[in-house]
């Protein structure tokens, strides 16, 4: 079974983890993770302080800002893939990325524009999510080629 929080709830858990944090009440080891983020985003603190006026915010491509929620959220799936090695090899380009940035905090924003490609692109012309484009990407951004051998794509594994 898998964990599909609806936005709300994600939500909820970026705002729960603040005032948690602010009020020295002990964190999962998810929500150290998720603090650990927040704080590298000052720019997002006061929006964490104020639930009530933004739990229902929208923010669109029009509006010329991004979702802070998206933004936090893709922190998070990056940090779980590194903390996982998945897709495999990810953990090591991210460490080039970093080294080459000398900044983590840069390093997991070159992978975040790498995975949201990836994302808009499912999104755009439907399928899965698509390892080999990620990782393309990724390498891309450390002046590397493409893999020798593509990958199988976890939706595809299952055909």
């Amino acid at each position: 079974m898998l964990f599909n929080p609806s936005r709300q709830d994600a939500r909820r858990f970026f705002f729960d983890t603040w005032s948690k944090s602010k009020s020295g009440q002990p964190l999962s080891d998810l929500e150290q993770i998720v603090l650990s983020i927040l704080i590298d985003h000052p720019e997002y603190h006061p929006i964490l302080e104020n639930p009530d006026a933004f739990m229902e915010q929208e923010w669109t491509p029009d509006m010329g800002e991004t979702n802070p929620f998206l933004h936090l959220g893709l922190h998070v799936a990056i940090a779980e893939q590194r903390s996982i090695d998945q897709p495999f090899g990810i953990r090591a380009l991210y460490a080039q990325l970093a080294l080459r940035h000398g900044d983590e905090h840069r390093a997991q924003h070159e992978l975040m524009e790498c995975l949201g490609e990836m994302i808009w692109h499912a999104q755009r012309y439907g399928g899965g999510p698509d390892v080999n484009r990620y990782i393309s990407c990724v390498r891309g951004k450390l002046g590397m080629g493409e893999e020798e051998q593509p990958r199988v794509n976890p939706n595809d594994a299952a055909d």
